[in-house]
């Protein structure tokens, strides 16, 4: 190869010489140089670091040793650079800038960069199941159900993905990340404790873009108990306020009162909350005009979960017990009592006289209320105090009243209530003392004989007959040899009459009766 005679164009040959050696040396130093960009970004690749006569030199550039073509995704800029528009991952490589003086030299490398492409994390997604969405975007789920969460992204070169909770009381850390595309994880029969915010995070490994997307869950369950029906009687006995609580689910459930035999609603929710916020509570008030014909109410109590309960309670009227006649000496104290323990709501009762007047307590009255017992006592009763009294029961279905009757009576009255209840006993008396006489004596008793006689020390014939057809044969009577213990002996005739049913009748016509007498002794005191 020649050299130019002109000593001017050789010194400028060889400057420039030098400062490409210098570009090539700081090159070398920058092969491990490496730029990441976002796929879809536009990218610029410099050439030369430091400025220089950009019309003396020609560039090109190279990816993975293959020249690049000029097109309008690649294009090389006045100063050397490299304009990548658009990332996309096939830009991925090794780029390589080389240059060269138009007069011919031979192309150096001057640059050497590594382009890497990142992408995402993208089209991040949740996934919860079983669970029900809200209008507010927020989940929930049953307790004890098994519920599983899936996390996935779409991310280049690689990510790392986690799942946390905004919950202290759970800890998911050690199983819920990973360097997959997907990431899910599994909780066992879920309990309120599980509730919170779930947040799933993608990190590209390469750019270290982070993303993370959140969802809240709740955890729904139902009172385990049912509701609880009460009644406070505000005007009494008119006005009723029914209670329904129905606590310890969450969220609060929906309460309505209806009417059981028409399937009437008489009041429904919202619930009204407690200041504890522990207790859910519907109540309404009710009057006898909306109660008159209704004989059961039932709360029925609905919750999210699709449980269902209730409770209810059977209305029932009034209906006053106790003893309708009543009698009192006048000048005592009487007590008029009254039991009522069907009514629900309970009645209220009091005591009334005619004319609809309720009776308090005085100096002539004292009135008593032992709810279900009531009792009215008259102080020294008179002859004024006769008369209807009434035990008057009223609750918001019904009234009723049971009427005792007083009668009084005097001191007069009374006594001949009492000679005449003596004398009746005295005659009662004297009829059982006669008749144990003469059934003791019933041997001593002598027809034709007079009551008079029966103690005499004398003998007595007392005839014993076994029919009317009988002939008496009198014969001579043989005497007795007198007492020796002192008593009196009787003298008893026996009749035998033959069997008029005899087998034998011809026996019986030829042959005569026989009468034997036999003397028997008989001490009187047998």
């Amino acid at each position: 190869m020649g050299y130019p005679d002109n000593p001017k164009i050789m010194i400028s040959a060889i400057v420039l010489y030098l400062l490409l050696l210098s570009h090539q040396t700081g090159s070398e130093e920058q092969v491990q140089r490496y730029i990441i960009r976002e796929k879809g970004e536009n990218a610029v690749l410099q050439c030369l670091d430091q400025p220089v006569n950009e019309s003396s030199l020609l560039y090109r550039w190279k990816k993975d040793g293959i020249v690049v073509a000029a097109t309008e995704h690649l294009s090389i800029l006045n100063n050397g650079s490299l304009l990548i528009s658009g990332l996309q991952s096939t830009d991925v490589g090794q780029y390589e800038c080389e240059s060269q003086t138009k007069n011919g030299i031979l192309w150096q490398t001057i640059s050497n960069i590594l382009l890497r492409v990142s992408e995402g994390p993208t089209s991040i997604s949740l996934a919860i199941k079983p669970a029900t969405l809200l209008p507010n975007g927020t989940l929930y789920v049953q307790k004890d159900l098994d519920v599983y969460f899936n996390c996935s992204s779409e991310c280049f070169p690689s990510q790392n993905l986690t799942w946390t909770v905004e919950n202290l009381a759970l800890d998911i850390n050690d199983k819920a990340s990973g360097n997959k595309s997907f990431l899910d994880f599994f909780i066992s029969k879920i309990q309120p404790s599980h509730q919170g915010i779930y947040t799933c995070t993608s990190q590209n490994t390469l750019s270290k873009t982070t993303v993370n997307k959140s969802q809240e869950l709740l955890v729904y369950y139902a009172p385990e108990r049912h509701p609880e029906c009460s009644w406070v009687i505000l005007n009494e006995p008119y006005d009723v306020l029914f209670k329904c609580k129905w606590n310890g689910g969450y969220p609060v459930p929906t309460l309505n009162w209806q009417e059981v035999r028409e399937e009437n609603v008489i009041a429904k929710g919202p619930t009204i909350n407690s200041t504890s916020q522990e207790t859910e509570c519907l109540e309404v008030y009710v009057n006898s005009t909306m109660m008159h014909n209704v004989k059961e109410v039932k709360c029925i109590g609905h919750h999210v979960t699709g449980v269902e309960k209730n409770c209810s309670f059977e209305l029932k009227r009034p209906y006053p017990l106790g003893d309708p006649l009543v009698t009192a000496l006048e000048g005592s104290n009487i007590t008029l009592k009254c039991t009522e323990t069907d009514s629900l709501p309970p009645a209220k009762t009091v005591w009334k006289q005619k004319d609809n007047i309720i009776i308090n307590t005085t100096s002539k009255y004292i009135v008593e209320d032992k709810n279900p017992h009531y009792k009215l006592i008259i102080i020294n009763v008179t002859k004024e105090d006769e008369g209807a009294y009434y035990c008057y029961s009223e609750n918001l279905l019904d009234a009723r009243a049971l009427e005792v009757f007083l009668t009084v009576k005097t001191s007069a009255g009374n006594g001949g209530v009492v000679v005449g209840v003596f004398v009746s006993i005295l005659i009662m008396m004297i009829g059982v003392t006669v008749g144990v006489m003469v059934y003791s004596k019933r041997d001593r008793i002598c027809i034709g004989l007079g009551f008079s006689h029966l103690d005499n020390d004398r003998w007595d014939v007392l005839s014993l007959v076994d029919s009317d057809e009988e002939e008496i044969v009198h014969e001579t009577v043989p005497q007795l040899p007198p007492p020796t213990n002192g008593h009196a002996t009787t003298l008893v005739e026996i009749h035998r009459i033959p069997s008029v049913n005899s087998d034998h009748e011809d026996n019986a016509d030829s042959t005569d009766h026989q009468t034997q007498t036999e003397p028997v002794q008989q001490s009187a005191d047998s």
